[in-house]
């Protein structure tokens, strides 16, 4: 079955971005983890990781939840 990617071949647009926004805030895969759980999200840092490689489609849920825990805008995550 034919599935969406982008146009590296990912399975989403925004994990390099999501992985640049959280090192430039000084945070570990292992830490925003920790971070998501506390707010009541049922994460681990492979969640983290997948997102970050492309590994895993991402859906508005999961950006919601990025966007809270790293206080950032939607639109620092995307440059359409």
């Amino acid at each position: 079955m034919f599935k969406i990617k982008a146009p590296d071949g990912t399975n989403n647009l925004c994990g390099k971005r999501l992985s640049e926004i959280r090192k430039s805030k000084g945070v570990s895969q292992r830490e925003l983890a920790k971070r998501m759980q506390l707010k009541g999200y049922d994460v681990d840092h492979y969640f983290i990781r997948r997102v970050e490689n492309g590994e895993r489609f991402v859906t508005d849920i999961d950006l919601k939840i990025f966007c809270e825990t790293l206080d950032i805008r939607l639109s620092d995550i995307f440059d359409f």
